[in-house]
């Protein structure tokens, strides 16, 4: 070995020689001025030869002084302002702006620029002398213009020296009060400092003394820390060769490097991580070499800064040239529901240019969304939901570019909303090339292939999807192929995530719980209820039960205070996840009961519900968030929360995702949790922060082996199973035409009305549309012979026609489809399905005095740390090509499923039977070959199906389970028990469910004098408006006397608390869209086209209308504001109220509630 080869400055050495051979000049430690921190020389050199009239003017007046003049205001502009202010955006001297750098002009046009550009001058200093106040040395430092922005340690591993060597001599040897690394609340010197060996790097933007916190900086390897082996180089390689390159650095200080900031207090100074660097720069590169009409799914872990990403991707694809130097994108939307990456992209952009504008945050109306559209705004936020709302705003669009960002990507941004998205923002050029290219082919068929078109990939329209969590639809619809399989673009993983410490393993120390319990019938009466709903209501009636919650209530609490509230210096929190609003109630009761009991003042607690929960112990009470958290607003729970005053919260469907606390330390999980909703649950215990080391998880539901599976998906790489083959819909398509329901002139009828432009629609198209349904809707009724045989043949039909549905709605967002026949056939089937008739329904019943709970027994079942598969890829599964029925109520004694629970959470059965038999039967109820033998069987039939299957399913989980296994086998009758009660519940999911009505069969009906429509809500408040699909209803159903059907009229269903007092939730209603008279006072049935309903969380609603008037300067008069209350027994409903009546549409008035 040569000598010294092996050293530290061996490695200095190659870098400063790598970096020199690439547009770096070589620096002397002596040039460097330790107080002003900079070269001097350099900074005064770069001024005269970049700006020399400027600098010839100052001349002028100053003479010799302006050196000194110049340094001396620099130096106090910097301290003042910071380097990566100045260096964007110059400083004022004497009447001057002069320019300390250039940054990289995105396009071509003005070649001026670039050689501005070209006179940026980076120096590489070894062996520096940093500190007036001592003689110590940095190994490397980097110059922009004589300003420093990179400083580095580094250190060899073959002289024992690491870069956790490097980090500690930032920590302890290098003063933060140093010129070079001064830091105030307005202004930072150097800009980033890295801590480098020859196999991982390290950085951090502030040195704090002992405080300073490091970030690693490391490609990854193998899908988890740490950088690959390169053949010939060091595995650091990339820093000097990649990230340290010239146009890199000026990259990365211009467009890249800015303040979060609060206020005009500047927190901390970002840096991208690697990946943030690395995905930005690739997404931007493939988007300029392939131009538009691309998707891009990135797959970034939580805690991965998401939201930085998405900041500098959509900056830099909104100045984003191709080579013939035109825009590639005329706007960047940016589709998401968080508010806070509104404001952090807008400041973000405004540290990059000082310009108003650029950037437009739709929080107001839709017809704000449509007015950023046609001015041309740069970038723009918006929710995705508010693009079904504007159709009738846009006349037109230019034909322009659009990069649209997805935060948080999932199935609804790859349904029908996107296809709202494309619809406003596609080429007008569409339907004029297809009436040029499809001569043979009608009106309807052009109308149709358009409608199918929009559907899928659009040439002018890249998707850039983020999320941690993508689903089989997300990775279908905006992954790209490798090897035959959708993968992500870019990939951050879990595993990564966590071994670079970004975010904490939220499986280590996890503890399950098992509940053991016994129920007795306390009634002489032994009446036959639904089965599958009965079980329900039992499993609920255990899980409210006083003993049930007390017991856990102790638990919770004690290892709390005994394990949890110690931590991070006293200020750790905790989370306790329940499985409805009501149960939520009921431990915020049993909490307060019990702290108050053992006289605990270091425990307080708050509950997250939404509205208004009655509970049968406590007759006459309602109980809401506020008032039982003393008062506090739905909006201060997040920072009280955080405050010292609050320890734990309870939730009930809150709080589970997009809430990020990192004070949460445990867990307490008391509902069933599966797949990506077990992920995001238990991912809001996974922030860091400093002293976080540990988190706890007490699950009462769920098993270890589910909890697990679920982790396994997201840990390294996801793909998906087998992708579904797009034959299969023309398999389905013509098995369908098989049954014979509608004739080809029945289905060519109904798209000719259904696929006009909206300009060209009418109200009499509503009738149009039934009268081409309704023959199909009868010749259901009579399919096959009467009993069995028609109703196998009808479940067989609308099996395949929701198959049908699902399937070319997604596969039609991924295949171009040039098929008018395919897309006739999806909306006919989607209206269809809508008529066809159902089987009646189950009373609900509950438990009350009929039942009491015998025993209940809670035990630790296992605490591990539960161990993700490193190299195992977790596979998502897609749709099949199977539809699934719903719901036939099954009867049973209550004594038999009371029997049936015991036996199945009984005190002496084994741990983990619950998990497993709900595993099972979940697994057999996904199966195509059981999902198609439960729509083609009755259930004795079906039976020679399922036994086999479900006995092979139980033998595969024999190793987690043996003695239970082996019991359950060797007890012939106790299987069949089983496999009965198994065969129940699965062929109850897979087969239909009813729906109430007596209808008038299409042949007898009279419209609006023996019948009238009865529509599903949502469509009857369409009311044929351009931004609602066209309505459909259920059926023609006859009015209960003394009612008389009367054109106008309609019949449609309420769901929702909000109006209880007048209309109980569930009621059938009958409408009449033709009132007269005034409607103050009334209830209505309003469209709201921009505001979202807090009962049903949709924009339908029913109210109490009123209203306020103007007079106008003509005579007539307007609305002032419109004003929609509820009538509710709950207090959690407020009056919705609007200005003017732009926003609502009332499409009808109340008649008469006929019933539930």
């Amino acid at each position: 070995m040569a000598k010294g080869i092996h050293t530290e400055e061996t490695l200095e050495a190659l870098i400063e020689s790598h970096l020199t051979g690439h547009g770096y000049v070589k620096g002397s430690p002596a040039d460097y001025h330790r107080t002003r921190a900079m070269l001097p020389q350099t900074v005064l050199d770069y001024v005269q030869s970049s700006q020399p009239q400027a600098w010839e003017d100052l001349r002028k007046i100053h003479h010799d002084k302006l050196d000194a003049l110049f340094l001396d205001a620099l130096e106090k502009d910097l301290n003042q302002r910071g380097t990566l202010e100045v260096l964007r955006h110059g400083f004022k001297f004497y009447g001057k702006t002069i320019q300390l750098a250039v940054f990289e002009p995105g396009h071509q046009l003005n070649p001026g620029l670039w050689q501005q550009f070209e006179q940026n001058r980076l120096t590489v200093v070894r062996q520096v002398k940093y500190d007036p106040n001592n003689e110590n040395e940095l190994d490397l430092v980097l110059f922009l213009n004589g300003l420093p922005v990179v400083t580095v340690e580094l250190k060899n591993a073959f002289t024992q020296q690491t870069a956790e060597h490097a980090r500690a001599q930032y920590r302890q040897d290098r003063d933060p009060k140093a010129p070079l690394f001064r830091w105030n609340e307005k202004a930072t010197r150097s800009l980033v400092h890295f801590a480098v060996d020859a196999d991982t790097a390290w950085m951090t933007t502030r040195l704090e003394g002992s405080a300073t916190y490091f970030l690693p900086f490391n490609r990854g390897h193998k899908l988890g820390a740490g950088n690959p082996a390169v053949a010939g180089k060091h595995r650091t390689y990339y820093l000097w060769e990649e990230v340290w390159e010239r146009r890199s650095l000026l990259d990365l200080v211009g467009r890249f490097l800015h303040y979060q900031s609060e206020g005009k207090k500047k927190l901390r100074l970002l840096f991208p991580r690697y990946h943030q660097l690395d995905a930005v720069r690739k997404l931007v590169k493939a988007a300029g070499q392939a131009g538009p009409g691309h998707n891009y799914l990135i797959q970034h872990s939580a805690g991965s800064g998401k939201s930085n990403s998405i900041a500098w991707l959509a900056y830099r694809l909104s100045n984003l040239h191709d080579q013939h130097n035109q825009r590639v994108y005329h706007a960047v939307i940016v589709l998401t529901d968080r508010r806070v990456l509104d404001q952090q992209l807008q400041n973000t952009i405004y540290e990059f240019e000082h310009k108003a504008g650029l950037v437009e945050k739709i929080d107001k109306k839709s017809d704000q969304l449509a007015q950023a559209l046609q001015s041309g705004t740069p970038i723009i936020i918006s929710t995705i939901h508010k693009f079904g709302f504007i159709s009738d705003k846009i006349q037109s669009l230019p034909d322009r570019n659009y990069a649209i960002i997805v935060d948080e990507a999932h199935s609804s941004q790859s349904g029908e909303m996107a296809s709202h998205v494309k619809e406003i923002l596609a080429h007008s050029q569409l339907f004029s090339h297809l009436e040029k290219v499809d001569e043979d082919n009608d009106t309807t068929d052009q109308l149709a292939l358009r409608a199918a078109l929009l559907r899928g990939p659009q040439a002018n329209l890249s998707f850039f999807a983020f999320t941690a969590t993508p689903k089989f639809k997300t990775l279908e619809v905006f992954g790209h192929k490798v090897n035959g399989q959708p993968a992500p673009f870019h990939l951050y993983s879990m595993r990564q995530a966590i071994e670079e410490g970004f975010i904490l393993d939220v499986l280590r120390g996890y503890t399950t719980y098992s509940r053991f319990f016994k129920l007795n019938k306390a009634i002489a009466d032994d009446p036959s209820l639904d089965k599958r709903q009965a079980a329900t209501a039992l499993t609920r009636f255990v899980n409210l039960h006083p003993t049930n919650i007390a017991q856990k209530t102790e638990i919770v609490i004690e290892h709390f205070r005994a394990c949890v509230m110690h931590l991070l210096g006293g200020r750790a929190k905790a989370m306790l996840v329940t499985g409805s609003r009501l149960q939520a109630v009921r431990y915020k009761r049993a909490f307060d009961h019990y702290i108050a009991e053992k006289g605990y003042e270091d425990v307080r607690c708050l509950v997250a519900f939404s509205g208004e929960v009655a509970d049968d112990q406590m007759p006459g009470l309602r109980y809401t968030e506020v008032e039982m958290n003393g008062g506090l607003k739905e909006s201060e729970l997040p920072d009280q929360f955080a405050s010292p005053n609050y320890q734990v919260l309870i939730v009930a469907n809150k709080y589970q995702t997009g809430f990020d606390q990192p004070l949460l330390c445990a867990m307490y999980v008391d509902k069933r949790l599966a797949g990506i909703q077990a992920v995001q649950t238990l991912s809001r215990l996974n922030r860091t922060c400093r002293g976080k080391e540990t988190t706890f998880v007490l699950d009462f539901v769920n098993s270890t082996d589910e909890i697990l599976a679920a982790f396994q998906a997201y840990y390294e790489n996801t793909t998906t199973a087998e992708s579904v083959d797009p034959q299969n819909l023309y398999s389905l398509r013509y098995e369908l035409i098989e049954y014979r329901l509608w004739t080809e002139s029945e289905l060519n009828g109904f798209a000719a009305v259904f696929f006009k432009l909206p300009v060209d629609k009418q109200l009499s198209d509503h009738a149009k549309l039934n009268s081409w349904i309704d023959p199909a809707v009868d010749r259901f009724r009579h399919l096959g012979e009467e009993g069995d045989e028609r109703k196998q043949m009808q479940e067989d039909v609308r099996g395949k026609l929701v198959a049908y549905r699902n399937l070319y709605a997604f596969l039609g967002q991924i295949i171009p489809f040039k098929d008018p026949d395919l897309e006739k056939l999806y909306a006919y089937a989607r209206f269809l399905l809508r008529k066809l008739p159902r089987l009646e329904g189950a009373e609900r019943w509950e438990p009350g005095e009929d039942v009491v709970l015998a025993s209940l027994k809670l035990r630790k079942q296992n605490e591990a740390n539960l161990e993700l598969v490193q190299g195992q890829e977790g596979t998502l599964e897609g749709p099949t090509a199977t539809g699934t029925a719903q719901t036939k109520v099954v009867k049973e004694k209550l004594s038999a499923i009371i029997a049936v629970l015991n036996d199945k959470y009984g005190l002496n059965l084994p741990n983990h039977v619950e998990n497993l038999l709900d595993g099972v039967q979940n697994e057999l109820a996904s199966q195509a070959d059981i999902q198609q033998a439960a729509r083609a069987n009755d259930k004795d039939n079906f039976k020679h199906v399922f036994e086999p299957a479900v006995k092979d399913a139980l033998l595969d989980h024999h190793a987690d389970n043996g003695e239970f296994i082996n019991k359950l086998f060797a007890d012939e009758k106790l299987l069949k028990t089983l496999c009965e009660l198994m065969m129940d519940r699965v062929y109850g999911r897979l087969t239909p469910a009813p729906l109430p009505f007596r209808r008038i069969p299409v042949e007898q009906a009279r419209p609006f004098v023996n019948c009238v429509p009865a529509f599903d809500l949502k469509v009857a408040a369409g009311d044929f408006s351009a931004f609602q699909e066209d309505p459909g209803h259920y059926d023609w159903v006859e009015l209960p006397a003394p009612l008389k059907a009367a054109p106008g009229l309609f019949v449609a269903q309420v769901v929702g608390e909000s109006m209880n007092r007048r209309i109980p939730n569930g009621s059938w209603c009958l409408w009449s869209a033709q009132p007269a008279g005034t409607r103050q006072g009334k209830v209505v049935l309003a469209q709201l086209r921009d505001v979202t309903d807090p009962d049903t969380g949709g924009h339908y609603t029913v109210k109490v209308y009123s209203s306020s008037k103007l007079p106008t300067e003509d005579g007539e008069w307007t609305h002032e504001s419109v004003t929609l209350s509820p009538d509710s027994s709950e207090a959690g409903y407020g009056p919705i109220k609007l200005q003017g009546d732009s926003e609502v549409r009332i499409i009808a008035q109340l008649v008469q509630v006929l019933g539930v």
